[in-house]
C-alpha cells in the first residue's frame, strides 16, 4: 500500500550535488524530500575527493621525510604502515560524515528516505512504499566507475575508486588502467607509500590539461619511480594465484599484484526508469539544456549524471543554478568559461579556461606568457621549485586561460578564474600588490611579462633619455 507526499522539491541522490540543493532549498523555506539508496555523502565523501586527498596527504608526508637531507636534516626513511595509513583515511571520512548525515538534514527540515527511487510517470515516482508528487524533481544520482570490456578483466580481482580505500595491503606492484586525474593521483600516492607502480592509458595522459605542463609533471613522476605509458592498448588480462598479468597489444606483458581500473565514469540512471518520466538519456548522462532542465520540464539533472564536467565544485555550482530556477523562477544558465580543475599530484596541476592548444584549435590568435617557479623566492626558500605558470591571452590582452604546475597550484588558479569570469585584461593582475615572499608572485610576474617587450624596448630607452634632458 502506498501513500503520497507532495513536496516542493524531490531530490534523488545524496551526494555533493543533491545535498547542496536539499540543504539550500530547505533553508530557504521549501519543502524537500531527499532520497538516497546508498551512503549519505555519495562518491565525494566515501570514495572520491575526501579519501583520495587524505591518502595523497599521507604520501606527501612520506616524500617530505625523504627529502630532509636537502634541508640539512638527517632522518631515517619513513616506515610505512599501510594499514594504519588506510585507517587514517577512514578517520577523516568519519570526521566529515556528520556534515552529510541523515540527522543533520532532518534538522534542516529535509525528509530523508533511505530507499531506491523509480519514476512511474512524468509527475510521480515511487520510493519504497511512498509515492511522491513534487512540484519539481532534481536528479542527482551521480556516477560510478566505467569498467572497460578488456578480455579477462571480469575474471581477475581489480580495484576501483570504490574499493581501493578499503585495501589494507600495500601493493607490491600496482598496475593502473587509466591516465586521468584519478589514475595519476593514485599512482603517485601508492608509489610514495612504497609500491611499484605502472600506469597505462590507451590515449594521452591527462588529456584535458596543457600538454607542456603534463609533460613536466610526468617527468617528475618518472623521477619518483612511476612508470607511465600513454598510447598503450591492452589485449587481455589474466591471473595466476597472486599475480595478475596484463598482455599489451604490442606483445609485451606486465605482471603485478594489484590492478586499479580508473578508466572514466558512467552515469547512474538504470534504476530510475527515465522513459516513464519522459526523460531522455544519452551515453554521457541525462540530456539537459543550459538551465539543467531535462526533456521533462518538471525535472532537472545536476552533477555527474548531467553528463558535463564531473567535479564536486560543479555539483555545488549546479545546485545554485537549480535553486534559482526552481525557487525564484530565474532563468539561470550554466557558464563553464571560468571552470577550474585540479589534479592533486605533487606538484599540483591546475587549469582554467582553454589551454594554448585548444585555444589555437578554436581559431583564436593568442599570446602566451610563462613564468617559472624556479624564479620565485618563496619556492626557492622551501626547496620546491618545480613548476610553471602559463597564461593564454587574446591579442588585446584579455585573459582566456591559465595553466599552473606547482606547489599549491589549485589555490593559485583562483585569480585567473576570476579574471576569466569577469573578462579582465592582463594589466589587472600585473598591477596587483602581492605579498612577498609568496608563490602568488608567480602569477603577477607572468602577467608582467606582457609588458616586458614594450617597457625594455629601444623606443622606451629613447623616451627616457629625451625626458632626462629636461632635468
Amino acid at each position: 500500500m502506498t501513500w503520497a507526499l507532495t513536496p516542493d522539491l524531490c531530490v534523488i541522490g545524496a551526494g555533493a550535488a543533491g545535498l547542496s540543493v536539499a540543504a539550500g532549498a530547505a533553508q530557504m523555506g521549501a519543502e524537500v524530500v531527499l532520497i538516497e539508496r546508498g551512503l549519505m555523502g555519495g562518491d565525494c565523501l566515501n570514495f572520491g575527493c575526501v579519501p583520495s586527498k587524505s591518502l595523497l596527504a599521507a604520501a606527501r608526508s612520506a616524500a617530505v621525510t625523504r627529502r630532509g637531507a636537502a634541508l640539512g636534516l638527517g632522518s631515517a626513511p619513513p616506515r610505512i604502515d599501510f594499514a594504519a595509513v588506510i585507517d587514517s583515511v577512514h578517520k577523516v571520512i568519519a570526521a566529515l560524515a556528520p556534515n552529510d548525515s541523515v540527522e543533520r538534514f532532518e534538522r534542516l527540515g529535509v525528509q530523508v528516505l533511505r530507499t531506491e527511487a523509480r519514476f512511474t510517470s512524468p509527475r510521480t515516482l515511487l520510493a519504497g512504499g511512498i509515492e511522491i508528487r513534487p512540484r519539481r524533481f532534481v536528479i542527482a544520482t551521480g556516477s560510478r566507475p566505467a569498467i572497460p570490456t578488456t578480455p579477462g578483466l571480469d575474471r581477475v580481482p581489480y580495484l576501483t575508486n570504490e574499493t581501493i580505500f578499503t585495501n589494507r595491503v600495500l601493493p607490491e606492484h600496482l598496475i593502473v588502467i587509466g591516465g586521468g586525474p584519478i589514475g595519476i593521483e593514485m599512482a603517485q600516492a601508492h608509489r610514495r607509500l612504497g609500491a611499484k607502480v605502472t600506469a597505462l592509458d590507451i590515449g594521452p595522459l591527462l588529456p584535458r590539461d596543457d600538454p607542456e605542463l603534463v609533460d613536466l609533471l610526468m617527468r617528475h613522476l618518472a623521477s619518483e619511480g612511476v612508470a607511465a605509458r600513454p598510447a598503450v592498448a591492452i589485449a587481455g588480462i589474466e591471473s595466476d594465484g597472486n599475480t595478475i598479468t596484463v598482455h599489451l597489444a604490442d606483445g609485451q606483458r606486465l605482471s603485478g599484484s594489484h590492478v586499479l581500473v580508473a578508466a572514466g565514469r558512467r552515469p547512474n540512471v538504470e534504476a530510475l526508469d527515465l522513459p516513464a518520466a519522459g526523460i531522455e538519456a544519452i551515453a554521457s548522462g541525462i540530456k539537459v539544456d543550459g538551465r539543467l532542465r531535462t526533456t521533462n520540464r518538471r525535472a532537472f539533472a545536476i552533477g555527474d549524471v548531467a553528463g558535463g564536467p564531473q567535479f564536486t565544485h560543479i555539483a555545488s555550482y549546479h545546485a545554485g543554478i537549480v535553486i534559482r530556477n526552481v525557487l525564484f523562477r530565474l532563468p539561470a544558465r550554466v557558464d563553464y568559461r571560468a571552470l577550474p580543475w585540479v589534479t592533486y599530484t605533487d606538484p599540483e596541476l591546475a587549469q582554467v579556461g582553454p589551454t594554448e592548444a585548444s585555444a589555437r584549435a578554436g581559431g583564436e590568435e593568442v599570446r602566451v606568457l610563462r613564468w617559472s617557479f624556479a624564479e620565485n623566492d618563496r619556492a626557492q626558500t622551501e626547496r620546491d621549485t618545480e613548476g610553471l605558470v602559463k597564461v593564454v591571452l587574446r591579442r588585446n590582452g584579455r585573459v582566456l586561460g591559465a595553466s599552473i604546475l606547482g606547489a599549491g597550484a589549485g589555490d593559485l588558479i583562483l585569480p585567473w578564474a576570476l579574471a576569466i569570469s569577469q573578462k579582465l585584461k592582463i594589466g589587472t593582475l600585473a598591477n596587483l600588490i602581492v605579498p612577498y615572499p609568496t608563490r602568488g608572485e608567480v602569477s603577477k610576474r607572468a602577467a608582467a611579462c606582457y609588458y616586458t617587450p614594450t617597457l625594455f624596448s629601444r623606443r622606451t630607452r629613447s623616451v627616457v633619455r629625451l625626458l632626462a634632458r629636461f632635468g
